[in-house]
């Protein structure tokens, strides 16, 4: 339920947001609650690749059955896992061989080469553009052929080192451009984005512009489309020099990665790149902590590589900037202490001139003063002393309940350990070892003492908290409160909480007394919190308040 609502949340948020053409801090303030709530955008991912791989078990393994489930993993993953979507091009490579099928061979053979390309592996994918006897090449596969060499060439012509290669590999890769445009369905999108290339290349921005508004238009927002189309935008504004532009289309673009379970994306690290070159150094390093997470997960090395650098730089900078606030508040620390010495030293030499004029008239005046002065810091102290008087009576009270509930329940298991040895005895004399063994292997008389221990903890805790749901419930949204069902006298949520108003914060200690894991523990507190109608830092404080 958790999860379904932040995806409904961060989906409404940020089309609020672009409908409204909102200020960048806001879309940024969602591109953070996206990205920590990312996780339930890979979980359904997952699940789609589950349900595929699950089907794919289930037919014949060199068919066209397998094939086709194979080419719907491939899509899964291609942007997901890069190593997973190789596996499953090589696996279509060999069943089309098996079956005899050089159409869906070249077909397999030219995905992969397109992708190794976008990996930064170049030599392997022109040795398998290579294979393709273009001659015999299905005219449906043609198009993609010519893109594949432009894509390859591209690439090489971007990263080589090699000036001469370079301009070698752009003439080439601008020859399978040249054929592809007039190939193209001019309603494409493959089309407007050569077309919006060409005119960004050639600078005429505003034309380039109206091209992307095209491919916009039919691009979803949260898809990969969205994002690629809103990336090349924030280029064009980039080579424009409107920075803001830039880094709004940057952060609608790394948003619709994340939602679409994209790992291999460029959004958020040129992004966190912007911000650390604007002195924003630490949203910079969240961001680029987070992508390169993303980048590892999904294992191609050409990211790997683009983003090493830029995170080299922003972790330095911000480790250094740690290290300079570090040295500030030593300075603070050391300069408050000299201040606290000279006080001192002041506060000895008034002493010493009070007590010198203490027969002066005037002293007597500020003498009198200084008295109701500290009566009322006396009369402050008997306030704050009275408050801790009723925690310590407050806490004397739970220790009491509690203790003696503790004694009468340690009598109750000792009666009940005698009563079940008596019985072991009984059956163990009477050879029904079967009825024994049958007995120590159910889990009811387990769940019978833990629902018995939950009550009566509920009941110690709402005797001396009678109010607590109430008050509870008040410190939270009024579509995220707490009903209890019938019977019900706290739930998990709640007992969660009043461990947490009886001081055991730690959730090790809460998962072992409810029999959770800590990181089971770990969601239902995020979740309450995420329901809050306070800050979620005061909540659990707001929470020890409770009387």
């Amino acid at each position: 339920m958790t999860k379904k609502w932040l995806l409904f949340l961060s989906l409404t948020l940020t089309a609020r947001l672009v409908s409204a053409n909102t200020n960048l801090d806001s879309l940024l303030n969602v591109l953070d609650r996206v990205i920590a709530g990312h996780e339930v955008y890979v979980q359904k991912k997952e699940a789609q690749i589950r349900q595929l791989t699950m089907t794919t078990l289930q037919t014949i393994p060199f068919s066209v059955e397998r094939y086709n489930l194979n080419m719907q993993l491939y899509e899964e993953y291609k942007a997901f896992i890069c190593d997973s979507a190789i596996h499953y091009l090589n696996e279509n490579i060999l069943i089309a061989e098996k079956l005899g099928d050089s159409v869906r061979k070249d077909q397999s053979r030219l995905e992969l080469s397109y992708l190794l390309s976008s990996s930064g592996m170049y030599k392997e994918a022109v040795d398998l553009l290579e294979a393709v006897d273009r001659k015999t090449l299905d005219d449906q596969f043609v198009l993609k052929y010519y893109a594949c060499y432009n894509r390859a060439y591209g690439e090489m012509g971007v990263y080589t080192q090699d000036k001469i290669s370079s301009a070698r590999y752009w003439r080439v890769s601008q020859a399978y451009k040249d054929s592809l445009n007039h190939s193209l369905d001019p309603q494409s999108d493959d089309y407007l984005a050569l077309h919006e290339d060409k005119l960004r290349d050639n600078h005429k921005y505003d034309e380039a512009l109206k091209f992307n508004d095209m491919r916009l238009s039919k691009a979803t927002f949260g898809t990969p489309q969205y994002a690629i189309a809103t990336y090349y935008r924030a280029i064009i504004f980039q080579e424009q020099g409107d920075a803001e532009k830039e880094k709004y289309y940057l952060a609608l673009s790394a948003i619709s990665d994340i939602q679409s379970a994209t790992k291999d994306h460029a959004s958020l690290w040129m992004l966190a790149q912007v911000l650390y070159e604007e002195g924003d150094v630490e949203r910079a390093y969240r961001y680029m902590r987070f992508s390169w997470n993303e980048t590892k997960f999904y294992n191609a090395r050409l990211r790997s590589w683009q983003s090493a650098d830029v995170l080299s730089l922003i972790d330095k900078t911000y480790q250094a900037m740690i290290e300079k606030q570090n040295g500030r508040l030593e300075q603070y620390a050391l300069l408050i202490t000299v201040l606290l010495v000279l006080l001192l030293v002041a506060l000895v030499y008034i002493y010493r001139q009070v007590k010198k004029l203490s027969v002066a008239r005037n002293h007597l005046q500020t003498a009198n003063e200084q008295l109701n002065s500290l009566n009322e810091e006396l009369s402050a102290m008997n306030t704050c002393l009275q408050s801790t008087n009723l925690e310590l009576s407050e806490s004397n009270q739970i220790k009491e309940e509690y203790i003696a509930r503790f004694v009468k329940l340690c009598s109750t298991y000792i009666d009940k350990l005698d009563a079940y040895r008596r019985m072991v005895n009984k059956k163990i004399s009477a050879g029904q070892t079967a009825d024994l063994l049958k007995i120590t292997r159910s889990q009811d008389a387990l769940d019978s003492e833990l629902e018995e221990l939950y009550v009566n903890f509920d009941t110690t805790f709402l005797h001396i908290f009678p109010d607590f749901v109430k008050k509870f419930n008040a410190l939270l949204q009024d579509d995220g409160q707490i009903i209890l069902k019938r019977g019900e006298l706290l739930n998990t949520e709640l007992r969660i909480f009043a461990l947490i108003r009886l001081g055991i914060e730690d959730s090790s200690q809460i998962a072992e007394f409810l029999r959770y894991s800590v990181n089971t523990i770990y969601n239902y507190r995020s979740k309450v919190k995420n329901k809050a109608c306070i800050s979620r830092d005061d909540f659990e404080e707001r929470v020890k308040e409770i009387r």
